[in-house]
């Protein structure tokens, strides 16, 4: 896995599956965007589709929030 802090942009491909795995297991994520902010988060859903090209976050402890991060703006996720 490329760390944030690293500077370097992971592929799409890395992406989508390092949120595709913590998704389906329930981890945390660090989201690293293009405009450098920072986003913490359980994915719920990645919609690859064009129309959306989204993923959806819902915050620790926040079930009833949900944070939607368009993919063409991600620069790197983590594992928390």
């Amino acid at each position: 896995m490329i760390s944030s802090r690293s500077g370097v942009q992971m592929t799409y491909e890395e992406i989508i599956s390092l949120l595709g795995y913590a998704g389906g297991h329930e981890q945390l994520v660090r989201i690293t965007t293009t405009a450098r902010t920072e986003v913490v988060g359980i994915p719920m859903s990645v919609d690859t589709h064009v129309t959306a090209h989204e993923v959806y976050l819902r915050p620790a402890g926040n079930d009833e929030t949900e944070i939607a991060v368009s993919l063409a703006a991600i620069q790197a996720v983590e594992l928390v």
